[in-house]
């Protein structure tokens, strides 16, 4: 039986989120520049964003680039941006052919004019397709993206736009990014590392988590189907006991 066939179709996370982490080190432990191991990496993005949308995931969300990320060296933050433009002329077809519908979440003003371009022209193509949404985060941080939430919440309650009593999560929900987004059931980052790297903090309270040894230019079909294998045969309890999970 392949592992295609173990997966229960209805039982599958409604919003699953990848830290795609190991490209340098699968390009350093190759030889090459660390360059090659993010292009490399485009192809997994290719596979799983498919992938995920033959299965049936309703909402797929890539960390593509962080806040930190503008830290890293001139000539690979480049390399990154020449990649994320080529991608999204390329994969245009992709998503339409996969009735993907594409969405970014992210400080979205730090981003070079010709990628910002590019990118609202792929959503604005896209915006009708039904099949699955695909949210890249790009220059996204999460600690970023709450004082965001904090600043213009205060702002409505200093406007009496809302009132201090009726803040709850769902109004810090309808502030976030990922506004129109469920929150996330499964999160999976590849390379070995166990760490979240301020990504979706608020939105991964009750996600399931899973790390995988595997560096990401090598992540394929098969590891995702095992990543979600592992997902449904947890008990997702949200506070409650086994007893009260059962009894339902």
């Amino acid at each position: 039986m392949s592992l295609l066939e173990l997966i229960n179709t209805e039982n599958l996370p409604k919003h699953l989120a990848i830290i795609m982490d190991g490209n340098g080190r699968w390009a350093k432990q190759k030889g090459f520049l660390r360059a090659m191991g993010h292009e490399s990496g485009t192809k997994s993005v290719k596979v799983t964003v498919e992938t995920c949308a033959k299965i049936g995931v309703e909402n797929l969300t890539l960390y593509a680039f962080s806040t930190e990320n503008w830290n890293r060296p001139k000539l690979e933050v480049d390399t990154l941006m020449k990649l994320l433009v080529g991608s999204l002329k390329k994969e245009l077809k992709t998503l339409q052919d996969n009735n993907i519908r594409l969405n970014s979440i992210g400080n979205l003003s730090k981003l070079p004019n010709s990628i910002l371009k590019e990118l609202q022209d792929v959503i604005e193509k896209t915006k009708n397709n039904t099949r699955m949404t695909l949210t890249l985060a790009l220059s996204y941080g999460s600690r970023e993206e709450l004082i965001n939430v904090v600043k213009n919440i205060s702002d409505k309650v200093k406007n009496n736009i809302i009132s201090i009593d009726t803040i709850d999560e769902s109004i810090i929900n309808q502030h976030l990014y990922t506004h129109n987004l469920p929150d996330v059931d499964l999160l999976i980052r590849t390379s070995g590392e166990h760490r979240i790297s301020n990504f979706l903090l608020w939105q991964i309270a009750y996600a399931e988590l899973i790390f995988t040894d595997v560096l990401w230019p090598d992540f394929t079909e098969e590891h995702l189907y095992e990543a979600i294998i592992s997902y449904q045969k947890r008990e997702r309890r949200f506070g409650k006991t086994s007893e009260q999970i059962k009894q339902k």
